[in-house]
């Protein structure tokens, strides 16, 4: 299942200097000069090395590693602590345990995170990738034979498996909805516009738009972080428009929340005087005042099933790609206006 990788060995001959001067730079001993670590270290590049931790143990052991690496992109969001709780109901009853690791939309953290992990010889990963991630970050864990299973963000071109949610189903539902209830100027607020995720619900949005009757309006179009945030923001852009919006879908729930405070500090009332649907329905959207109204992802869920699905390659020795998108569903409470009755106003 893996390939034969570098040994210390190899990294010595190649640059040049004993075994026991490459295992001192591994350790980041103060004995070595610079000059002598530069060169190993780019040898050790040029080759290809991974420092396994854990390997001489799990060699003397006869054992193989449990270990399941999790990699999320926002760890602030509920939604992934959610998922998070999914993936380790799985591998902690496979006998697994889960590092879990948060880059906060670093590129580069994402990076380094993953490189320690198969140094600690991680089973397989489960990661829900940086904005800025390619396909190409993930082709030294395939050449490895690594097992990896990208959830929530699709990473077109990586020879690897995923779990996403039927986004374009759930943003054409939540405008379908809101157009019956009346409204005719609706915006998509929130998300970063360079991600897949954020292409799939636009594109959701424009078809539920056009399939109600309705006129597209790019202004009504207002991306934003996909936090708490970037909602108050980009809530803030639409209400001051010439033309403004009556009701919103949010790009996720975070922003739904956003969307709220930034409607309260305004004198308006979500529900009555502003529409929200969400996106995700974590567990604190049915506890909020109004309760959200939102597109079911079932994040726990999605957890469950990307770890299934890693523990199955695992288990078969092989990292077979495989692709799962999960069903949405509409949950309608509050802060839609559909239990209220919505001032559907242009003057707000």
């Amino acid at each position: 299942m893996t390939k034969a990788r570098a040994t210390v060995i190899d990294i010595a001959k190649a640059a040049g200097v004993s075994k026991s001067t490459v295992s001192l730079v591994l350790q980041g001993s103060s004995l070595v000069n610079e000059g002598t670590r530069a060169k190993v270290n780019a040898v050790m590049r040029e080759l290809g090395y991974v420092y396994n931790r854990g390997a001489a143990n799990l060699r003397q052991a006869g054992a193989k590693s449990r270990i399941i690496g999790v990699v999320v992109n926002d760890l602030t969001n509920s939604f992934f602590a959610e998922l998070a709780v999914g993936v380790d109901m799985v591998v902690q009853s496979a006998g697994f345990v889960q590092f879990l690791s948060n880059t906060s939309e670093s590129i580069d953290r994402q990076r380094e995170v993953v490189a320690s992990m198969r140094e600690h010889g991680i089973s397989g990963l489960i990661v829900s990738p940086a904005r800025a991630a390619d396909a190409a970050d993930f082709k030294p864990l395939v050449a490895a034979g690594i097992p990896v299973v990208v959830v929530v963000r699709n990473l077109p071109g990586a020879k690897v498996s995923s779990v996403v949610s039927d986004n374009r189903a759930g943003m054409v539902s939540a405008v379908k909805h809101l157009a019956e209830l009346g409204h005719k100027r609706i915006a998509f607020l929130g998300g970063f516009p360079d991600t897949a995720v954020f292409d799939d619900r636009l594109a959701g949005y424009r078809s539920g738009i056009e399939a109600a009757g309705l006129d597209y309006h790019q202004d009504l179009v207002i991306s934003s972080a996909p936090s708490r945030a970037g909602g108050v923001e980009a809530i803030g852009k639409a209400i001051v428009l010439a033309d403004k919006p009556t009701a919103a879908v949010c790009f996720n729930d975070a922003v739904a929340f956003g969307v709220c405070d930034g409607l309260r500090a305004r004198r308006l009332e979500p529900g009555s005087d502003f529409a929200v649907v969400g996106f995700d329905d974590v567990i604190e959207a049915q506890a909020a005042v109004p309760a959200l109204t939102t597109v079911s992802v079932d994040p726990q869920g999605i957890g469950r099933r990307g770890a299934q699905l890693l523990l199955k390659q695992i288990n078969a020795g092989k990292a077979e790609a495989e692709t799962v998108t999960t069903a949405v569903r509409l949950v309608v409470r509050e802060s839609c206006g559909a239990r209220k009755s919505v001032k559907i106003e242009t003057g707000l």
